[in-house]
């Protein structure tokens, strides 16, 4: 998964060092009520559709967007699900700290289909039988996102 242009500018002058960056994911369901999924290309494991908001981006646009480039479903947003920050360590030793804001989406087309570079498999999963090995952060994504019409998730003041 190549960076985007702009944090390749950034990382020119930070090295390693940790960059804050924004980022927006999705819980994809279907008319099922099945959850889209994919194994990802830099590590194989079972992940939710997610990626970086470009500069002059909407978090919104973005998720749509990353949604089809990685698994080439077309999704509609129907509500925030949360937001949170989060901290990645990649294997070349880039630190990033993601502001992150989640959506309740629902497909309304395309076709489930992997990219070969960020997705090298893509599936949809009953909620009562998810892939194994799934962080808590994307269990906390399903379950804060399980209502149509539940609240938006954030960590209280003080919670690191």
């Amino acid at each position: 998964m190549p960076a985007s242009p702009y944090v390749t500018r950034l990382r020119a002058h930070i090295g390693h060092d940790l960059l804050l960056l924004p980022g927006a994911g999705a819980v994809v369901r279907d008319d099922a009520g099945r959850i889209l999924f994919l194994r990802r290309g830099d590590n194989g494991r079972w992940a939710l559709p997610a990626g970086m908001i470009e500069p002059g981006e909407q978090p919104a646009d973005a998720v749509v967007r990353e949604i089809f480039e990685e698994t080439g479903v077309h999704a509609e947003v129907e509500r925030v699900g949360g937001v949170a920050v989060h901290e990645s360590v990649y294997p070349n030793g880039d630190r990033c700290q993601y502001l992150s804001v989640w959506f309740r989406c629902r497909a309304v087309g395309g076709q489930a289909r992997p990219d070969g570079d960020e997705s090298l498999e893509v599936g949809w999963f009953e909620p009562a039988a998810l892939p194994p090995g799934l962080s808590e952060s994307i269990l906390l994504r399903i379950e804060t996102t399980a209502a149509p019409d539940g609240p938006a998730w954030f960590p209280p003041p003080s919670t690191t």
